[in-house]
């Protein structure tokens, strides 16, 4: 217990709150467009929490790598456009679809054949590209924000000068504390009453399985399992790929009845705990995953309090620690995206395409970065290739 710093909790602490402040809401937007009442969303919520923390956990111990997951916000931002006229017994049967093809996935390695060919420069240009949008939000609150997110960076640069380790530290107490002072902090629309999930029987259809639980699956790969490897790879976290996807799948498989609808790799929120904020030795950083594991755990037993709690702090809160938390890692990886010159034009693609936040096709904006770059890395390599066998 003694390894775990308070720096190293913290980052744990964040990846979390973040996870769950950036979209919570679409995921009772998603589940209420099944149907499901209040008590039953409360209930996917502890689910979803429970799902996490084992994975979380399960998955950091094993291999000694900060290894966080999430649940597909991009996949729940589809469901939530799909899912109505869908009952709860369809969608159910929708969660188990998609999962029992992550597991297969997994199970025949065909996915980790695929990373395998991302080059490392392109893998760091998606990441830096899915995060600047965190950079961008925590400076656009500034003018409507002064006090609370001027005090916010202040604390941050300070900190940043004397005790880098402890800049998210003070950053956070700074922030809690102008809440507090100003009265944004809103403790009177909490409630901790724990919510138990509840079994749902699922029910398979053509229709919803080919017309939604298809799309899903695609999405899921897509936009949240490729990003989240590709940010482990671009941490210098060599993890095989199948196994991730097998057991993160099958815990998925196991708990959709229970309104778990996925269970992915985290990108977004596993680079706070691979940043060198949560531990100075990269060997160590598996335990401020391990810690969100921990509160993954803790955020399922009171599933019922989520969306509560989120609407207790300020959103300018949330996107200011985000964004300030994530800012090391934003610049690591733009610095290993361009410091081959011979890639640095398909860095630029993939970086540009994913920043921009398109999707077509109901895919995501990271993955056709990666389309993108790749296409450019191939073309540019070629014309490399060529002009140096004429000379």
């Amino acid at each position: 217990m003694r390894q775990f710093t308070f720096p190293t909790l913290l980052a744990g602490l964040v990846a979390v709150l973040v996870g769950y402040a950036s979209s919570a809401a679409i995921i009772w937007q998603a589940a209420a467009a099944a149907g499901a009442n209040a008590d039953q969303i409360a209930g996917w919520m502890t689910a979803l929490g429970i799902a996490m923390g084992v994975s979380t956990l399960g998955l950091s111990l094993w291999y000694r790598a900060p290894v966080l997951t999430a649940w597909s916000t991009p996949g729940a931002a589809l469901l939530a456009t799909s899912l109505h006229g869908v009952t709860m017994n369809e969608a159910i049967g929708v969660f188990i679809f998609a999962s029992a093809l992550i597991v297969l996935c997994g199970v025949t390695g065909l996915f980790a054949r695929l990373m395998t060919l991302i080059p490392h420069s392109l893998a760091a240009a998606m990441l830096a590209g899915i995060l600047l949008r965190f950079g961008l939000d925590a400076f656009a609150t500034l003018p409507a924000n002064g006090l609370l997110c001027g005090v916010m960076l202040i604390a941050w640069l300070i900190a940043k000068a004397i005790a880098p380790r402890y800049a998210i530290v003070a950053t956070l107490v700074a922030g809690l504390a102008i809440c507090l002072v100003t009265g944004q902090f809103y403790t009177s629309q909490t409630d901790i009453t724990p919510a138990l999930p509840g079994f749902t029987l699922p029910h398979f259809t053509l229709q919803s399985l080919l017309g939604i639980g298809l799309p899903f699956f695609l999405v899921t790969m897509a936009s949240q399992n490729a990003p989240g490897v590709a940010t482990l790879k671009a941490s210098g976290y060599q993890v095989p790929v199948s196994p991730l996807m097998t057991v993160t799948g099958l815990i998925a498989l196991v708990m959709a009845p229970f309104g778990v609808f996925s269970v992915c790799i985290a990108a977004i929120t596993a680079a706070i705990c691979q940043s060198p904020d949560a531990h100075p030795e990269m060997n160590k950083r598996w335990l401020a995953s391990a810690a969100a594991g921990g509160f993954y755990l803790l955020a399922g037993v009171f599933g019922g309090a989520i969306t509560a709690l989120m609407t207790a702090l300020p959103l300018a809160w949330i996107q200011m620690l985000a964004g300030l938390a994530l800012l090391g890692t934003i610049g690591g990886s733009l610095h290993q995206a361009l410091t081959h010159e011979t890639d640095r034009d398909a860095a630029i693609v993939t970086f540009l395409i994913t920043a921009s936040g398109i999707t077509l096709g109901g895919i995501g904006s990271a993955f056709w970065g990666l389309i993108g770059g790749g296409i450019s890395f191939v073309v540019l390599g070629m014309a490399r290739s060529r002009g140096n066998k004429k000379m």
